[in-house]
């Protein structure tokens, strides 16, 4: 009876079978796929643009590096809020699908904002890229949720293949996004970004029959869905509501943190400082008000936790620990946004002729074609399952993969008939997610096995590993400068250890915040915990801009080094916390 009620609910997204799932999941895979295409398609080249000369072939901005950084941070944090406050307009008032499809739009007009080469443009570009992921980002899986509601035993794997959907269009997007970018100009990139944004979009709008009503907003269940003095936690004998004082706390710090967000890349470029008063000869005053807030935001989540009963205060306690940590991770391996790329640009030795140059088109063509091949196959197959219900779906879909074809063959080609040339910076780019579609099963096989670590030992594990990355290059960057360049096998092997790092904490994190967490707070630890990802993309460019400083100053190993030492003091310090953090969980697994 449950199965047939699901059906009709949810149209015909159950009931084809692709692969052994439901045909709506590959319909969602393929549009998180030219969504992640479009954004990382464009966040390789937002470093390289800003701080490429204003002169030469390919001109950019000028920037300094702690110029662009500071930009880039404010945005990276403002993808990680928006979704907070994305979330609950869906499900209060518009339905995840609805969401999904105003967000595409409106990153749609994002990245053909930046097709121009204008500056109100690019700004304007980047203000929709931050709202419309706001609304897509966190309401895709809330669609492959309800998808999987009657469908638990297969929900494993349909998170792994969304997964690898998303990984798939953040390949293709920096390796034919930067391509063209680096050889035709920026804003030919920043245009194919919005090309497959404009397309994904339509697909997704054009695939509604298949998907019935999964994602449409239940007004009944949202009018009368409010929660009952019965539903409390072990021990608890009344709501923790949220006070004046929560809701003041949260208005203040809310505040300093907006203000501080543009605030950062306008002081750092002279435009406005609006913390100038408070500047001292030691300290700067935006950096004074970041620590106010700080404190601020300490006492509000103290203040509310300490209001719960005992076992539900204590696993809270936990989440915020690994929240706290989380901050370190992300802090280092966020780096592959800012510092890394400059480092690829500027001190690695990508010149390649002869005999290497041809291993290399070699292997580059393998990493292009066979997933082409493997992600083609699986579109004919849902066409054929579902042509009738979704043609024009299926035909966006077919075109898209024409174009991106087309695109893969053209690269290759321009490729293999230069004698000498230099890889593309934006290639290295590709290879975090070219390793985690390489090593994610892999990796998730320790998960299911005896050898499972708890929660704290993943994290010091994976803090260590991004460690190890830092420590390869940094050695391999000694004596680097004017002249001297760093082999890339160096780089190379720092992708692949900071990969298997996030693949010890990334997927694990929210599951522990649902496992943890009262349904009643679960949605604002969720923000916090997004909360504590966008401190950590800030911190990550904010240190990311100074690798030019330290590299005139000290050398551009110390830089590495520096990266080195905080993620392995960080991963140790939470590895001897396990003892603490298992207790605070009362038998979480």
């Amino acid at each position: 009876m449950i199965e047939n009620s699901s059906v009709s609910l949810h149209g015909e997204a159950n009931e084809k079978r692709v692969l052994g799932h439901p045909a709506g999941l590959f319909v969602l895979f393929f549009t998180e796929m030219w969504e992640r295409f479009s954004f990382y398609g464009m966040r390789v080249l937002l470093i390289q643009f800003l701080t490429a000369s204003v002169l030469g072939s390919n001109p950019g901005w000028g920037w300094t590096a702690e110029q662009a950084g500071a930009l880039y941070g404010t945005y990276a944090m403002l993808l990680y809020i928006t979704p907070i406050f994305g979330g609950v307009i869906a499900d209060k008032y518009i339905g995840s699908r609805a969401a999904v499809i105003i967000g595409a739009a409106i990153m749609t007009m994002g990245h053909a904002s930046m097709a121009f080469d204008s500056p109100l443009m690019f700004f304007i570009g980047l203000a929709c890229l931050v709202i419309g992921t706001g609304f897509f980002k966190p309401n895709m899986p809330a669609i492959l949720g309800e998808m999987y509601k009657h469908l638990p035993e297969k929900k494993d794997g349909a998170y792994t293949i969304f997964y690898m959907g998303v990984n798939a269009g953040a390949f293709f997007g920096m390796m034919l996004c930067g391509y063209l970018a680096e050889t035709q100009g920026w804003h030919w990139g920043f245009g194919l970004a919005g090309i497959f944004m404009f397309l994904g979009t339509i697909q997704f709008w054009m695939a509604g029959p298949l998907l019935g009503n999964l994602g449409i907003l239940n007004r009944t269940k949202a009018i009368d869905g409010g929660k009952k003095e019965s539903e409390l936690e072990e021990g608890e004998t009344k709501h923790n509501r949220f006070t004046g004082i929560d809701i003041l706390l949260m208005i203040l710090v809310g505040a300093i943190g907006f203000v501080y967000a543009f605030n950062d890349p306008l002081s750092k470029n002279n435009v406005l400082d609006v913390f100038a008063f408070l500047d001292t000869p030691a300290f700067r005053g935006q950096n004074m008000m970041v620590l106010v807030a700080l404190v601020l935001f300490l006492v509000l989540i103290t203040t509310r936790i300490r209001r719960y009963a005992k076992v539900v205060r204590d696993r809270m306690y936990g989440v915020i620990l690994l929240g706290f940590f989380l901050i370190f991770f992300f802090m280092s391996f966020e780096q592959g946004a800012t510092s890394l790329v400059l480092v690829a640009r500027d001190y690695v030795d990508r010149e390649l002729s002869g005999a290497s140059l041809i291993i290399f088109n070699t292997v580059n063509t393998l990493l292009t074609i066979v997933p082409l091949i493997i992600i083609s196959w699986v579109l004919i197959k849902l066409a054929l399952i579902t042509w009738k219900k979704i043609a024009w779906s299926n035909m966006i879909l077919f075109l898209c993969f024409s174009l991106i074809w087309g695109a893969g063959i053209w690269m290759l080609y321009n490729e293999f008939t230069a004698e000498i040339s230099a890889i593309k910076v934006s290639w290295f780019s590709t290879l975090n997610s070219f390793f985690i579609i390489a090593l994610a099963s892999s990796v998730s096989k320790i998960w299911e096995s005896k050898y499972n670590p708890s929660a704290a030992m993943k994290y010091g594990f994976g803090l260590l590993l991004v460690a190890i990355g830092y420590l390869i290059i940094g050695c391999g960057s000694i004596g680097a400068g004017p002249g001297v360049k760093v082999s890339m096998i160096f780089l190379v092997l720092t992708y692949l250890f900071h990969t298997l790092g996030e693949l010890f904490i990334s997927p694990v994190g929210l599951s522990y915040v649902s496992k943890l967490v009262p349904a009643r707070m679960l949605a604002f630890m969720f923000g916090m915990w997004y909360l504590a990802i966008a401190i950590a993309q800030k911190l990550a460019a904010i240190l990311g801009g100074q690798v030019e400083t330290i590299q005139q100053n000290y050398s551009l190993s110390h830089f590495f080094f520096l990266f080195t030492v905080i993620p392995a003091a960080a991963g140790l310090l939470v590895m001897a916390l396990n003892p603490l953090i298992k207790r605070l969980m009362h038998g979480i697994k």
